[in-house]
């Protein structure tokens, strides 16, 4: 409130300046791959473990042994090491279909269809059920409904989505639905509790991926939408509150009605989620150049030339944030122009870090670097050797690329310091699920991998396993040469950015300009006393904003940093003096 000013004096205000802005949300990681279940090409966030096995499955059967895709060991490593988010998204090779179910009614017909959100014939489980209830195919990997309540008083019913492989005195409710109608004027319609929403991959006259919505309500399951009505029930009660007995018949049914409660009709031939043809997991996934024309080169059975969707859908930043990006089991040699699209993507957005892969199983040093040395970008970094991890969901030990950990302890990094702080070294690059590396490097191996653009892994007597190296691929001697640097810049634009956006639109004048420099400044001043820089300086006056620049419609400010080097050579002289010597200066 103003003051009014009568009679002669000093008065004091008080502006409070220094709130500083939080800083940008850590939103996760992109992880793409095969999966066992799970939406196809659709980039879709998980928060825990066990969401992600929930809608994208774990271990699975082939050649009669469980195996387990390189994707969800990553989406394990990841949580485990504290991360909050991850943005999945499921690569596939061939064409495909989700499966569905008819629920029926007490007149026999079909009163309303659901439709699974998985896609591929693993979905299909609508076998004849034994006495107890159990679905000959059913298994953890798909689902079945049942309705367990039905109430033509109320006009309203229950359903509930059970996992495939239960049975009736031991059900498995995955999710429950109450109080649901088929009345489409009522707010506990299906459709809109459920959702109806489909999500198909479009391209655009440019070339570039997008998804198109169809249906009217959000998806809330994770695992069904209800893909028809068929006997819909306006106004179910009339304006004096009395039942239309025209509709009681169409009401869903108690029980699992027709085939069981299972799901029917999928078809795709998908790579890994059925077919028992080899599958090149683990070390096994090829070094030499995957083709889409034969069925022997596959990658964890897919082939290279999927990712391309996934990867156009993701370089939409207004659609999707991140700040890493991997897909294990993708390397250098196998799928050399997949990855460079991976690193092109991550240099595009200007927001993430792509962590990639040199080369497969057994192979040498001087690969790994020859392969590395054909990059040149700060955006992508990579490490070797490959190292061992046991498997949750098998047991079994298997031999895993490097970027199926990395990105894991980035997030521990930025938990427990900040993205400026180097994700290497025994306070933060510690592999504590490794239970052994592909090879032990020596002082002299790492120093050839370390010259060769490779960050070495190396293991130390009573330390373990330890990324001890954190270069990007850049071949120019620079700041940007270093992880965190490249890291420390990523943090820094995306928070600047988000100050930015709030002035598109502003008027160009010096309030707009202080506005910027009122949160900018405090934010680097953090950054700094965080260790994250050694100086800085942010120029938006007249002097950058010149009248010709202000009729161009331009806002112009210039960022001068200086980033915190790391210690990663530290030198100590010991000098041997004789008996009776003075410690001099």
């Amino acid at each position: 409130m103003a003051e009014t000013l009568i009679s002669p004096g000093v008065f004091l205000t008080e502006n409070d300046m220094s709130q500083i802005t939080q800083g940008p949300i850590a939103a996760g990681a992109a992880l793409l791959g095969p999966t066992v279940t799970g939406p196809v090409n659709i980039p879709t966030q998980v928060t825990s473990y066990s969401e992600y096995k929930a809608i994208f499955g774990a271990a699975f059967v082939s050649g009669g042994t469980s195996q387990e895709y390189l994707t969800s060991m990553a989406a394990l490593n990841y949580f485990e090491q504290g991360g909050d988010s991850l943005l999945v998204t499921r690569v596939v090779s061939g064409t495909y279909t989700a499966a569905t179910a008819s629920i029926g009614n007490f007149a026999g017909t079909t009163s309303f269809q659901l439709e699974a959100l998985s896609f591929g014939v693993i979905m299909n489980n609508a076998t004849a059920s034994a006495p107890s209830g159990l679905l000959q195919s059913g298994s953890t990997s798909n689902i079945r409904w049942e309705v367990v309540s039905s109430n033509s008083g109320s006009g309203i019913f229950s359903l509930i989505i059970r996992r495939g492989d239960d049975y009736n005195n031991s059900k498995t409710i995955l999710e429950t639905w109450n109080g649901l109608s088929l009345d489409p004027n009522q707010p506990n319609y299906v459709s809109y509790i459920i959702g109806d929403q489909t999500q198909t991959v479009q391209t655009d006259e440019f070339g570039n991926s997008y998804l198109q919505y169809s249906g009217s309500y959000t998806n809330k399951s994770k695992y069904v939408r209800v893909r028809a009505v068929n006997t819909p029930m306006p106004n179910y009660f009339n304006t004096a509150g009395v039942v239309n007995s025209a509709y009681t018949a169409s009401m869903p049914r108690v029980g699992s009605g027709s085939l069981n409660g299972g799901f029917a009709t999928a078809t795709g031939n998908i790579w890994g989620c059925f077919n028992q043809a080899a599958l090149n997991l683990y070390e096994a996934v090829p070094n030499t150049t995957s083709t889409v024309s034969t069925t022997t080169t596959n990658i964890q059975g897919v082939f290279p030339d999927s990712y391309t969707v996934p990867l156009s859908l993701l370089s939409n930043q207004d659609a999707y944030d991140f700040n890493v990006i991997y897909a294990p089991g993708l390397t250098m040699v196998n799928a050399a122009s997949t990855v460079n699209s991976i690193i092109t993507l991550a240099q595009d957005r200007g927001d993430c870090i792509a962590v990639v892969d040199t080369v497969g199983y057994g192979q040498s040093m001087t690969q790994a670097t020859t392969q590395a040395q054909s990059y040149d970008n700060s955006y992508a970094a990579t490490y070797w050797p490959w190292v061992q991890l046991r498997s949750r969901e098998t047991g079994k030990l298997n031999f895993v690329p490097p970027s199926t950990l990395i990105p894991a302890i980035y997030e521990y990094n930025d938990k427990v310091s900040a993205e400026w702080f180097a994700p290497a070294g025994l306070n933060r690059g510690g592999l504590s699920t490794v239970l052994q590396p592909e090879r032990r490097l020596s002082v002299n191996d790492r120093n050839f991998l370390y010259a060769g653009k490779v960050n070495p892994i190396a293991t130390f007597p009573g330390v373990g396993t330890v990324v001890y190296g954190q270069k990007t691929l850049q071949s120019k001697a620079s700041a940007l040469d270093r992880v965190n640097v490249r890291r420390l810049l990523i943090s820094l634009k995306r928070y600047i950015k988000q100050i930015s956006n709030n002035l598109v639109f502003e008027p160009n004048t010096t309030v707009t300009r202080n506005k910027f420099l009122n949160q900018v400044n405090p934010y680097l001043e953090f950054v700094q006393q965080k260790q994250g820089l050694y100086a800085f300086q942010v120029v938006m006056d007249e002097t950058n904003n010149t009248p010709d620049v202000i009729d161009r419609n331009q806002l112009v400010g210039a960022i001068y940093l200086q980033p915190t080097r790391t210690a990663e050579f530290i030198q100590l002289d010991f000098n041997i003096l004789p008996t009776g010597a003075s410690f001099g200066q």
